[in-house]
């Protein structure tokens, strides 16, 4: 069975075309990412099929032209799109309505445009690509796969704020948590490398990329998690401030006579890395600075490594023991460095890092970089991709004429 896997995130598009029944590690099909789709200039479409990769530019550096792009290669090689059982869609938030993955038809398009005012970023970008692949491809079934759904799990006393109850029960305010999809796929390859009883498994999953978020997961299910009703909370990011005092809304819209939206957009767009250090949100370039003496981005970096071990830590609260810290994500996968000052303060959890294992990024000691003893730590490369082929080809199956 093959699979179209979509995600659409602000900024790019992922695909892959994979058959989710294939053999771990066996030779995938075609992959890509469509980058810079921000209005400007130029916005490239990179690709890989067995082994061979390729790009090619955009007529135009948004969402549409990137899906359009995407169908246009998948046309031109080999079976192609007539290939294709169905498709999968990553979307962002599906609130409390979606526990699980969902076939998409008009009733679904409809709450989840409902849910848009919930992840106004994110949910009209994944209606977008539903629509272009609905209008590309009208008689494939096509299925939600929802970040949010994993953190459906979490308890009252995770998920709840300490707020009026009218607030949760008219509104909807309340913890949804994120990068579902990466802490699912993560946990599971992480019980299946260390044989673990997947019941009676204790994990931190920490997603360290742009974004940043880390989970709880006993016996498989999130119990807690960093990011609440917005991907703004939680750890510090890329170009995000997370954790914050509300207080600070205020104390900014009377000193600097910001408004609401403004102050939403500084939290979002310049703060994170970026505001800390005023120079990058790329941990890679701030790693450089750092260790060449660069005071801003010292800070930067500490103080990303500090805030996450702290939140790890926290999270061992509703496990009440552990057997692994997870690192996955752009930075959690190729970071050594970073690695490494969380573990150093993690000590008192037990995890001691490896050097030579952490420097090699666990690639010879199945994923692990810690020493050996429990807990462990270990890298794990996400494949949100692969989770969504897996989700959509087990509800396909399921339901085969919804």
């Amino acid at each position: 069975m093959q699979i179209l896997a979509l995600n659409c995130g602000s900024s790019s598009v992922k695909f892959a075309q994979l058959d989710p029944s294939a053999p771990d590690g066996s030779e995938q099909g075609i992959r890509g990412l469509a980058e810079n789709l921000d209005g400007g200039d130029t916005a490239l479409l990179r690709f890989s099929d067995a082994g061979s990769q390729g790009s090619r530019n955009l007529e135009t550096a948004n969402h549409e032209a990137a899906v359009r792009g995407i169908l246009t290669l998948l046309r031109e090689r080999g079976e192609g799109l007539r290939a294709l059982s169905a498709v999968g869609h990553r979307v962002v938030h599906g609130g409390e309505s979606f526990r699980t993955s969902a076939r998409i038809g008009p009733s679904v398009i409809e709450r989840i445009e409902e849910l848009s005012a919930l992840a106004p970023l994110h949910n009209p970008i994944n209606l977008l690509g539903i629509g272009l692949l609905r209008e590309a491809l009208p008689d494939l079934p096509q299925v939600a796969v929802f970040d949010t759904a994993f953190h459906q799990s979490l308890p009252p006393r995770a998920f709840r704020y300490a707020l009026p109850g009218r607030l949760y029960r008219e509104l909807g305010v309340r913890r949804y948590g994120f990068h579902g999809s990466s802490h699912r796929y993560v946990a599971h390859e992480a019980i299946r490398m260390l044989a673990l009883d997947v019941d009676r498994s204790a994990l931190v999953t920490a997603h360290l990329g742009n974004g940043c978020s880390a989970s709880a997961v006993l016996g498989g299910r999130s119990v807690d998690t960093s990011m609440g009703l917005s991907p703004l909370e939680g750890l510090v990011m890329g170009t995000r401030s997370g954790d914050v005092d509300p207080g600070l809304h205020e104390y900014l819209a009377r000193r600097m006579r910001l408004g609401l939206s403004e102050i939403t957009a500084l939290l979002n767009e310049q703060s994170g890395l970026l505001g800390v250090s005023e120079q990058s949100h790329d941990m890679r370039q701030l790693w450089a600075a750092s260790e060449a003496g660069d005071e801003r981005a010292a800070l930067a970096v500490e103080l990303f490594c500090y805030r996450l071990a702290k939140q790890v830590a926290a999270l061992v609260v509703p496990l009440a023991r552990l057997d692994a810290l997870v690192f996955t994500g752009g930075i959690g996968e190729n970071a050594a460095g970073v690695r490494a000052r969380v573990l150093a303060l993690l000590g008192h959890l037990g995890l001691q890092v490896d050097a030579a294992r952490n420097a090699r990024h666990g690639r010879d000691s199945g994923g692990i970089i810690s020493r050996d003893r429990r807990p462990v730590a270990l890298v794990v490369p996400t494949d949100e991709e692969m989770l969504i082929a897996r989700e959509t080809a087990a509800l396909i199956e399921a339901s085969p004429a919804a």
